[in-house]
């Protein structure tokens, strides 16, 4: 069983190597671009995702906050947002 396991492997091993070669060939004789081989890669967006614009400025620092994700400490610590609001 041992020596099948083996011999399997070898025979693997070798068609790879054939295919490989194969694929390369071609890829070089139709001058193919890694994007028309595999495509574009799952999960992730071509496309940037959408910058938010600020909401909330730190009067002290100047620092902006979207008011998307976790929320800097000094708002987080803060009572009332309102006063970090950034009026236009």
């Amino acid at each position: 069983m041992a020596e099948l396991q083996v011999q399997l492997t070898a025979a693997r091993q070798a068609e790879f190597q054939m295919v490989l070669e194969d694929i390369r060939a071609k890829v070089a004789e139709y001058g193919f671009t890694e994007q028309e081989v595999f495509g574009r890669r799952a999960g992730r967006s071509q496309t940037p995702k959408s910058l938010s614009l600020a909401k909330y400025r730190d009067p002290r620092s100047g620092a902006t906050w979207s008011g998307r994700g976790r929320a800097p400490d000094r708002i987080q610590g803060a009572k009332n947002r309102e006063r970090f609001l950034i009026s236009e």
